[in-house]
């Protein structure tokens, strides 16, 4: 059925068509017709942090920042959701035209800003949803709070969703908010680090529940700074790393339209660099914390690559776009065909 819409949504605006999509997607779910595109779910549990996945493959974060449509992307199959970017205060994102298709490379192109309503309004639609799956709520910082106060931002943040998430992404890798990526730098990142432990441990006793942090990297590291994140991943007792974030690079896109726009691409051009530091993490952490792997998925092969880079479990978006909610299906497939699950991915970590 998405072969047939999909020409429909490509000849509007990118940002419109997503908006519809969503839309689309909670009237459905409200209608109790979810079936009419959604596949049936590929069960095949994994346990992950401690918690336990339907199956490995997630919707990754940025497709639904407000939490709002929740129980209609659930009805598409994933084993698990991530909602966000969301940060303590709504605000409006970059301005203009910010999101580009680059279809003769299955690419996308975006420079949103983290455009959310604010975690209170995120919260109350958590509230809301039926959905009682793995959900993870993806944070970061407000653009106008600076780079040095940026931990205050994440701290109010993590607060706030501790209770209603299932794990918490923590997202200092988007290239859209200026200087974002400086928190990746050792000695801001070690700091960074020491504040959200110390905090999910504190949170841990009051609700009396563990709930896991993942930290989202950007695939623009070189070989050290990934040595360095991973050293301080398992220094801090993190548990779990998300990679990768959307890319600056520009190869293969280059010389099409919109490829020069400014913003993260994501898409078939990122996966073999986010499936190379995929690669990379996992030599350094060595089984310590586990990896979700995101970035170029467009097929289940994709996905099968990344769980054999050393993922163990992936997500999805871009290719959701281009391919609609067959690839849920098909990445889940080729993951349970081609790669038996461990008996246990990780740990929860409480020192």
């Amino acid at each position: 059925m998405y072969s047939l819409i999909r020409p429909a949504l490509f000849a509007l605006d990118a940002e419109t068509a997503h908006h519809i999509t969503l839309t689309g997607l909670r009237t459905l779910h409200s209608l109790g017709l979810s079936s009419l595109i959604a596949p049936r779910p590929v069960d095949d549990p994994r346990n992950v942090m401690g918690l336990t996945f339907l199956n490995p493959v997630g919707l990754a974060a940025g497709l639904d920042k407000n939490g709002s449509c929740i129980d209609g992307l659930a009805a598409l199959g994933f084993g698990f959701i991530e909602i966000g970017t969301v940060t303590p205060l709504s605000q409006p994102g970059n301005p203009g035209t910010r999101l580009f298709r680059l279809p003769q490379a299955s690419a996308i192109i975006n420079r949103m800003g983290f455009n959310n309503e604010g975690v209170d309004r995120l919260l109350a639609n958590v509230k809301r949803a039926r959905y009682r799956g793995i959900l993870g709520i993806n944070i970061g910082k407000n653009a106008f709070t600076p780079i040095a106060r940026a931990s205050e931002d994440y701290l109010i943040c993590l607060r706030k969703v501790y209770a209603h998430a299932s794990y918490v992404a923590i997202n200092i890798s988007s290239p859209n908010t200026a200087n974002l990526r400086q928190l990746q730098s050792e000695d801001e990142l070690d700091a960074l680090l020491a504040q959200l432990k110390s905090e999910q441990l504190s949170l841990a006793q009051q609700y009396g529940k563990y709930v896991p942090l993942a930290v989202k990297i950007a695939p623009d590291l070189d070989t050290t700074q990934i040595k360095q994140i991973a050293a301080l991943l398992i220094k801090h007792h993190i548990d779990g790393v998300i990679a990768t974030n959307t890319t600056m690079s520009r190869e293969g896109v280059k010389n099409l339209p919109h490829g020069a726009e400014p913003g993260g691409m994501s898409g078939a051009p990122l996966r073999d660099r986010s499936t190379a530091v995929i690669s990379q993490l996992a030599g350094e952490l060595q089984g310590a914390l586990p990896i979700i792997g995101v970035g170029g998925i467009m097929r289940g092969t994709d996905a099968a690559e990344k769980i054999n880079a050393g993922a163990a479990l992936v997500q999805i978006y871009s290719g959701l776009i281009y391919r609609g909610p067959a690839l849920v299906t098909e990445c889940a497939a080729a993951i349970r065909c081609t790669h038996q699950p461990k008996k246990q991915s990780g740990r929860r970590r409480h020192g």
